[in-house]
């Protein structure tokens, strides 16, 4: 069993994808929102870091957070996200995972 707190510090070191995270019955689906939103934090930082010319990272699964995100929330608008480089979820999105 994995501890949750230490899931959601760092997903990519208890998870291979974010499948596995859907999968896993440790979790409630708020606290896999938790983990895969953490997740999804961490890899838009590694984008952000790239995008300044630090390469070296492990590949982005940015694309395969979000759709693991849209298995457990209706929809995610990943058109209109807030103006960082992190990018993340918009105030509505937000909202409806609480």
């Amino acid at each position: 069993m994995i501890e949750f707190e230490k899931a959601k510090l760092d997903p990519g070191s208890h998870f291979r994808k974010p499948g596995d995270v859907l999968a896993s019955s440790d979790f409630s689906n708020v606290q896999k929102i938790e983990i895969l939103r953490r997740w999804e934090y961490d890899a838009n930082e590694l984008a952000v870091a790239e995008e300044e010319g630090l390469t070296g990272g492990e590949p982005s699964m940015l694309e395969q957070i979000l759709k693991a995100l849209e298995t457990l929330v209706e929809h995610i608008d990943t058109e209109h996200s807030p103006p960082t480089k992190q990018h993340g979820l918009s105030q509505e999105d937000l909202k409806r995972l609480r």
